[in-house]
C-alpha cells in the first residue's frame, strides 16, 4: 500500500521524486525505489521526521512500537532546530488514535483506512482525526489519499467498522468473481470466457450502480422478472445464505481489527 500511494503521489506530481523519502530496512528495495521512482532512500527511521512535514506510517502493527521509538528519537532532535513537527498519518490495521497520540505526544496524527484498488487509483480511504489535528492536516491528508481513490471522514470509533467492510472487502468481491467464475465453467463455459464475463459483470454493476444512483436493491428488482432466470439464481443464494455470510465476514473482520490494537 505504501508503494501504491507513492506511485500515484509522484505520478499526479503531488510531490516530486527529490521531496520524498522513503525509510526502508532492505537493500534490495532501497535500490529499486531509487531506481524505479528516483525517490530519497534511508535505512534510518529517524531521518525521515526532519525531511518531512507528512510522516506516513505504513508498516505493520506488530513493529510499531519499535519504529515510534526511533522516530521520536529523531523527534527529539528535530523539535530543538524547528517549532513544527510533521502531522503523522497510519494506514496501520487496529492501531488506534488514542495509541498513536500516547506514542507521538502532542504530534497531530491522522488515523487512515485505504483498501488494495488504491493500486489503480479506485480506492477508498477512510480518515479520522486526532485531537491536536489542524483543518490544513485534514487537507494534507486528504490530498495524498484522494491521489488513490476517494476520501470519507469518520468518527474515530466507525473505523475497525471501515476495516471490516472496505479495508477487508475486496477479498470478499474477489472470492464472488471467482465463484461466479467457476459457477459459469459447471454451467459448460471455457475458463477463460468464464472469468472475463464474472469480472465484466461485476466491474460493469458496480459502475451501473454509482453513475446512475439506483439503490442496489432496485437494480436488483429490475433484472429479476416473474418467473424467470434470474429469481431462480437469487432464491438459491437465499437458501445458501448469501448475505448472511457476507454480513458475518464484515463483522469477523471488524472483531480482528479491534484485537489487533489491543
Amino acid at each position: 500500500m505504501g508503494e501504491a500511494l507513492l506511485s500515484r503521489l509522484l505520478a499526479q506530481e503531488l510531490y516530486r521524486s527529490d521531496e520524498v523519502l522513503v525509510s526502508e530496512p532492505q537493500a534490495k528495495r532501497r535500490e529499486f525505489l531509487v531506481q524505479e521512482y528516483g525517490v530519497q532512500v534511508t535505512s534510518d527511521n529517524r531521518a525521515t521526521v526532519a525531511a518531512s512535514d507528512v510522516l506516513l506510517l505504513a508498516i505493520k502493527p506488530q513493529i510499531f512500537e519499535a519504529v515510534t521509538t526511533e522516530l521520536l528519537e529523531g523527534n527529539a532532535k528535530v523539535s530543538q532546530r524547528q517549532e513544527s513537527q510533521p502531522v503523522v498519518v497510519s494506514i496501520l490495521a487496529g492501531v488506534s488514535l488514542s495509541q498513536l497520540e500516547a506514542a507521538f505526544g502532542t504530534q497531530p496524527v491522522i488515523r487512515a483506512m485505504p483498501n488494495t484498488p488504491a493500486t489503480v487509483g479506485a480506492g477508498i480511504t477512510a480518515i479520522a482525526s486526532g485531537k491536536t489535528v489542524t483543518p490544513h492536516h485534514v487537507e494534507q491528508a486528504k490530498a495524498i489519499f484522494q491521489a488513490v481513490g476517494e476520501v470519507v471522514e469518520v468518527p474515530e470509533s466507525l473505523m475497525d467498522a471501515v476495516t471490516g467492510l472496505s479495508g477487508s472487502g475486496p477479498a470478499y468481491v474477489a472470492i464472488m468473481i471467482e465463484a461466479l467464475a467457476d459457477g459459469g465453467v459447471a454451467a459448460g463455459l471455457p475458463r477463460a470466457i468464464a472469468s472475463k464475463l464474472a469480472l465484466s459483470t461485476v466491474l460493469g454493476t458496480a459502475q451501473l450502480l454509482q453513475q446512475s444512483e439506483l439503490h442496489p436493491a432496485e437494480l436488483k428488482d429490475r433484472v429479476t422478472s416473474p418467473g424467470g432466470t434470474t429469481i431462480a439464481g437469487v432464491s438459491q443464494l437465499e437458501r445458501a445464505g448469501f448475505r448472511s455470510a457476507l454480513i458475518e465476514a464484515v463483522l469477523a473482520a471488524k472483531t480482528r481489527s479491534v484485537q489487533l490494537g489491543q
